[in-house]
C-alpha cells in the first residue's frame, strides 16, 4: 500500500470518507494519475508533474481539494477558496454531502486541460 492510501485510510470520520470519496473521482476520471505521498498529503502526479492535492484540515474542520494550476482556472471560481493564499484555490469540504461532483468534474477536467500551465499566472 502506498503511503497516501495509508495516510487517507488512517484519517479519522469524516475526513476518511471525504478523501475516500475524492481518491474515488479523482482516479475514475484520470487513471493516468499519480497518487503520491508529498508534503505529508496526498499528492496527485500527471505526466510527472503536479496536478492536485488533498489537505485535510482536522483543526478547522475541512479538506481542501486544491489544483496546481489553479491561478488558469476560470471555471466555477465562485466555489474556489484561496483564503490567505496568494495562488493556490481550493474546493473545500466539511462533510461528503458537501462534494458537488458536477462542480468538482467540471474544475477537474479545466485543470486537466491546463495541465502543462505553470503555478503561476505570467502576464
Amino acid at each position: 500500500m502506498k503511503p497516501a492510501e495509508r495516510y487517507i485510510l488512517d484519517q479519522p470520520e469524516p475526513f476518511k470518507s471525504i478523501l475516500l470519496h475524492l481518491q474515488i473521482l479523482i482516479e475514475s476520471t484520470f487513471p493516468e494519475v499519480d497518487l503520491q505521498f508529498k508534503w505529508k498529503i496526498p499528492f496527485y502526479y500527471l505526466d510527472n508533474k503536479p496536478f492536485c492535492y488533498l489537505n485535510p484540515s482536522k483543526k478547522k474542520g475541512f479538506v481542501d481539494f486544491a489544483f496546481w494550476v489553479s491561478a488558469h482556472l476560470t471555471k466555477y471560481n465562485e466555489f474556489l477558496i484561496s483564503e490567505n493564499r496568494k495562488v493556490v484555490k481550493s474546493l473545500r469540504y466539511y462533510n461528503i454531502e458537501d462534494i458537488n461532483e458536477e462542480v468538482l468534474l467540471t474544475v477537474l477536467q479545466e485543470a486537466h486541460q491546463l495541465k502543462d500551465k505553470g503555478f503561476y499566472k505570467k502576464n
